[in-house]
């Protein structure tokens, strides 16, 4: 069986190897091999990789994460902050035709339709409006300023396309039989940039692959691809690949939501303060540590302490409380609820498959245990009370945070009340109310205790020595098009 795998990766990546300074550089991104494919606006990490490549917006991501010029040339910011005007770059569609403001307007707009019942849809909710101002000059009007605007504009369901098709800065040529995606970065002519005598000597071809996560790491073992995207926290130890990659993992300080969903409304989870007295038991602190992350943040509030400024909270919960203080509320609790339905506290906690989730299961049973409830490990999409939930931020913002448990998105226990206080932040002017109304949300969802937060996501990557044009950053998310060369 280990043969056939072994050759069936071959194959895959026949003719591929290591790519040297002139061939082409390879990446392989964990995921489903078919995600590559993915069309709407519902993307995978693949997806969205792979869009970001191809399907280019107003502004783009560069390999810090930083907000950069895409199709849009310049842009100012008027001084109340609701009004976004942009001066398109004098680009074409794949097609030769001039890439207008109107063309902009209406991809945008369909965009936003299509996001409707998505979190990244209640992001946007502060656009109010979009139209072209002349043929290359388009502006957006939001209903209250948004500081970190821009990087939501820059995320890959929002590149704008016509006919389904986008502006680059690459091209794309897809293999179906092999599933693998053949990159080119597109001349600066075609993106709207000064033409570049000998521009192709500049930069190299990039081949993209979606593999599952032990695949792909046998393929960098192996010298078969310079660059693995996407590690999460189940396939973390599968990372530990030897000598030879020594110094290769590169993890993001990444910023985003990663604790325990809570799915189920019966048993032992369906009152709040059985489910704090989870959430008090868990020892954030050592959770880590079999996994040998340091640096780690955890947390115990929805919203990260510090992001409110002076408003908000200062401290995690439970500070004035000592470990063995909280373990014993929550021993209490757990054991009233024993003696009141005569049956042991047992919950179900779904997690993806794989070594570092179950690593992660572990210390959590183990801590758990220790107030008396046993747990019980189930895979996603199985009946369970808890779920592992594992989200990246697309923008620095509270709202960001309280936006991905929105009652709308069902994804499990909700609270009416924190999302009412969120809606009414977005046409809040005023930074101080707008402030006060999503601490209010936070606290809300914190007194609900429909999600126990652990910290923060996990990602990891690996990355040969003489790969440039990637870099770790908080948002995890590393473009494509500046790994084949300066071509900005």
């Amino acid at each position: 069986m280990r043969f056939l795998f072994s050759c069936l990766l071959f194959v895959l990546l026949a003719g591929c190897g290591p790519s040297g300074p002139d061939g082409p550089v390879q990446v392989a991104i964990i995921g489903d091999p078919g995600s590559l494919t993915e069309e709407g606006v519902r993307l995978s990490p693949a997806g969205q990789h792979l869009r970001a490549a191809t399907t280019e917006g107003l502004v783009g991501l560069d390999e810090t994460g930083q907000v950069v010029p895409a199709l849009a040339e310049r842009w100012i910011i008027t001084d109340d902050g609701l009004s976004y005007i942009f001066r398109l770059r004098n680009s074409d569609w794949p097609d030769g035709r001039t890439i207008g403001a109107n063309d902009v307007r209406q991809s945008l707009r369909e965009s936003i339709r299509e996001l409707r019942g998505t979190s990244l849809g209640l992001d946007l909710g502060k656009v109010s409006e979009i139209r072209a101002m002349t043929g290359r000059v388009i502006e957006i009007r939001l209903t209250s300023p948004m500081p970190d605007f821009l990087r939501l504009l820059a995320q890959p369901e929002l590149g704008v396309a016509r006919n389904d098709a986008g502006a680059g800065p690459m091209s794309l040529t897809f293999d179906e039989e092999s599933g693998v995606a053949s990159l080119a970065a597109l001349p600066p002519e075609r993106r709207g940039l000064p033409a570049r005598e000998n521009w192709e000597d500049l930069v190299r071809p990039l081949i993209l692959r979606a593999l599952p996560a032990r695949a792909a790491v046998e393929a960098f073992r192996g010298g078969e691809v310079d660059l693995v995207l996407n590690g999460q926290i189940d396939s973390l130890p599968l990372a530990d690949t030897g000598p030879l990659s020594r110094g290769a993992v590169r993890i993001d300080g990444a910023r985003g939501l990663f604790g325990l969903l809570v799915r189920s409304n019966d048993g032992f989870v369906a009152d709040p303060a059985r489910r704090e007295a989870l959430a008090m038991s868990i020892d954030r602190d050592g959770l880590m540590q079999p996994l040998n992350i340091g640096g780690w943040q955890s947390s115990t509030w929805v919203v990260p302490v510090g992001m409110f400024g002076n408003s908000g909270p200062q401290v995690e919960r439970w500070e004035s409380l000592s470990m063995q203080q909280r373990r014993e509320i929550a021993r209490g609790r757990v054991r009233a609820w024993e003696a009141a339905q005569g049956k042991d506290a047992v919950v179900r906690i779904a997690m993806p498959s794989g070594p570092g989730s179950d690593r992660l299961f572990a210390q959590v049973a183990g801590d758990f245990g220790l107030v008396g409830v046993t747990a019980v490990q189930a895979k996603p999409g199985d009946a369970a009370d808890l779920e592992l939930f594992d989200r990246l931020a697309r923008y620095e913002s509270p709202r960001w945070y309280l936006n991905q448990l929105n009652c709308g998105l069902r994804v499990g226990l909700c609270s009416s009340e924190a999302d009412r206080l969120v809606a009414l932040s977005v046409t809040e002017t005023d930074p101080v109310a707008k402030a006060q109304l999503l601490d209010a949300a936070n606290r809300e969802l914190a007194s609900a205790n429909v999600y126990i937060p652990l910290g923060a996501p996990v990602r990891w990557s690996l990355v040969r020595g003489d790969i440039s044009g990637f870099e770790a950053n908080v948002w995890g998310m590393h473009p494509l098009f500046p790994l084949v060369g300066p071509t900005r």
